[in-house]
């Protein structure tokens, strides 16, 4: 076979060798820079080829030339992969697959991967050790269609023009139809953006944009006769959207010791960056956002930017950049089982019920969980340890919605599937660390936190996140993400202008909001119980509404020390106009 390393050194120390290390140029794989060529099969052989060449203990690291890369579905890696939080839609097509491998790393240079149709850019899994640096994920043609309001009448609807980038045309039913390579939308949804400021528009929040009665007034200008919104200025930039969520920007699972450095997704139909089941990740200078100040487009994700389901270890963020995204800048947390069956005092059968959260594994053997009531989300009986499981509905974990799971110690009579309980897995649950960071210009939320063990929040920059800026949750109701939080520190962060929209969980910039149907018969308290659990110190809320904090369910809450600077820039309308709300809240300490 011919050898493609550039470079294989041996380091020698004074007693025995460390590892040998190997340089790949893409280019000389036929994977040239700034080419129109599909370089999609041309990745995929590159891959295998090098994979076949290196030796075990080798360190290998594969760098792409500073340009672009076209990525088409034709001739892409395919495979089946269950992801969370996103749409069970398989096979997937992949730009790079990369698995089961230890200690590479991919430099791209400054690259920018560019993709067409309905693709999955980047998938690590099974892998250990491996690096992911210097370059940029994006789609050529993007499923989210971003207009501008030309005019706005009320008796004629709204003309608007579509970005360039769009592709479209009116149906013979005169609706307004985007498309691109293998997929065409006709748009029902839209998030609102200040032309000038890029800010999601003041109250506007998930915006109903009907393209039917639509025709063409002048070149490239589309009236919608029944799309009539006085909040939409001459100016406004609408990015029309759907709800699927296919594939992230990138995709991880069972990896371990993960760094991402200096990599920015601009596009992504689903999260930006989704991890699950991995263990100790870090993200440094990570981006999902704009190509820079002059990108015409004011929108990046379809949902999260990054979101890590029952991961482990070390979550680290670091020094990012997150804006435009339909949803959070972080997600951590993992995921309830539903019990659905108690087969004997050791045995329960649980389930996924989350549609886009199945067909993945849930828990191994050795494995600390505990349960929790889902009407009062109050724990029941103690943490117990699994001792075998195995997927309940199909032959293999992948693609099944169930397990059976067995536990060492009996199970406390309550558990079964004749009342509402879920089951969580504490061992797959990470320490956090998010500093540094901006988030700006999102719909929904800043940062969203369920892991009981430590996590720290800490001079990040949350400028206009639309709704609350942090978000403490817990729900074994409807999604199904765990869980309690143990340890929380928010310090030396500045919001600036939380809450322009409302959205769910938003009731203040910090929203303390587990999900709890029956909170008048709960008798424990769901976050916090470890002293001072949750503090919340030396932040500045630069606010022109009431509330900075909301609590529901927790024992032991500090807020103190923090700094409240009152804007003019929006007219107060918020329905909690309490600074501070709590509700069945202990050991709090309250101070300004």
């Amino acid at each position: 076979m011919k050898k493609w390393m550039m470079a294989g050194v041996w380091l020698f120390g004074l007693l025995a060798p460390v590892c040998a290390q190997r340089v790949y140029e893409a280019a000389q794989f036929g994977i040239k820079a700034d080419s129109r060529k599909n370089v999609a099969p041309l990745v995929e052989k590159m891959l295998a080829a090098i994979k076949a060449e290196v030796e075990p203990g080798e360190t290998v690291t594969i760098r792409f030339a500073e340009g672009s890369y076209q990525f088409y579905e034709k001739g892409a890696a395919v495979r089946q992969y269950y992801i969370s939080n996103h749409d069970q839609d398989n096979p997937k097509r992949v730009g790079l697959a990369l698995e089961d491998l230890k200690n590479v790393t991919i430099d791209g240079q400054g690259a920018r991967f560019v993709f067409h149709g309905r693709m999955l850019p980047v998938a690590l899994l099974r892998s250990e050790g491996c690096r992911l640096m210097n370059f940029s994920i994006d789609f050529a043609n993007p499923h989210i269609s971003q207009v501008t309001v030309v005019e706005n009448s009320p008796e004629e609807g709204i003309v608007f023009q579509p970005a360039e980038y769009v592709r479209w045309k009116l149906t013979k039913d005169s609706v307004f139809q985007t498309m691109g390579d293998g997929w065409t939308m006709q748009h029902q949804w839209g998030i609102a953006f200040d032309g000038n400021t890029r800010h999601m528009v003041y109250r506007t929040s998930d915006v109903w944009c009907p393209v039917q009665g639509a025709y063409e007034v002048a070149p490239g200008r589309i009236r919608a006769t029944r799309w009539k919104d006085d909040r939409l200025v001459p100016g406004t930039v609408v990015a029309l959207r759907g709800w699927a969520r296919p594939a992230p920007g990138i995709f991880m699972s069972h990896d371990k010791d993960t760094r991402i450095e200096q990599v920015q997704v601009h596009y992504a139909e689903g999260m930006g960056l989704l991890a699950q089941l991995c263990e100790d990740i870090t993200l440094e200078r990570f981006g999902v956002c704009l190509k820079g100040e002059d990108d015409d487009r004011y929108f990046t994700t379809q949902a999260d930017a990054t979101h890590f389901s029952g991961c482990k270890g070390r979550l680290v963020s670091c020094n990012g950049l997150y804006e435009g995204m339909m949803d959070d800048a972080i997600n951590v947390h993992g995921t309830y089982l539903k019990v659905v069956d108690r087969q004997d005092d050791h045995t329960l059968v649980g389930r996924y019920m989350h549609p886009q959260t199945w067909g993945f594994e849930w828990g191994q053997v050795g494995d600390s969980v505990q349960f929790v009531r889902s009407k009062t989300m109050e724990l029941v009986g103690q943490p117990n340890v699994i001792t075998a499981i195995r997927p309940h509905d199909t032959e293999t974990v992948e693609g099944a919605h169930e397990f059976v799971i067995t536990f060492k110690e009996p199970l406390e009579a309550a558990l079964s599937e004749k009342e509402g309980f879920g089951v969580e897995n504490l061992t797959w649950t990470p320490e956090v660390l998010f500093a540094h960071n901006t988030v700006r210009n999102n719909r929904a939320r800043g940062a969203l936190f369920s892991t009981p063990r430590k996590t720290v929040a800490e001079d990040n920059l949350f400028d206009h996140t639309s709704g609350a800026a942090i978000l403490l949750c817990g729900d074994c109701n409807g999604w199904y993400e765990t869980g309690a939080c143990r340890e929380v520190l928010i310090r030396n962060n500045r919001f600036v202008n939380a809450l322009t929209n409302p959205f769910q969980f938003t009731n203040a910039v910090i929203s303390i909001y587990p999900e709890i149907p029956d909170l008048a018969h709960q008798q424990r308290y769901f976050h916090g119980g470890q002293g001072e659990g949750i503090v919340i110190e030396d932040n500045v809320f630069e606010t022109f509404d009431a509330p900075l904090l909301y609590a529901k369910s927790v024992d032991g809450l500090v807020f103190r020390r923090n700094e409240v600077r009152v804007t003019t820039d929006f007219k107060p309308y918020h329905p909690n106009q309490n600074r501070v709300w709590l509700e069945r809240v202990t050991n709090a300490k309250i101070s300004y």
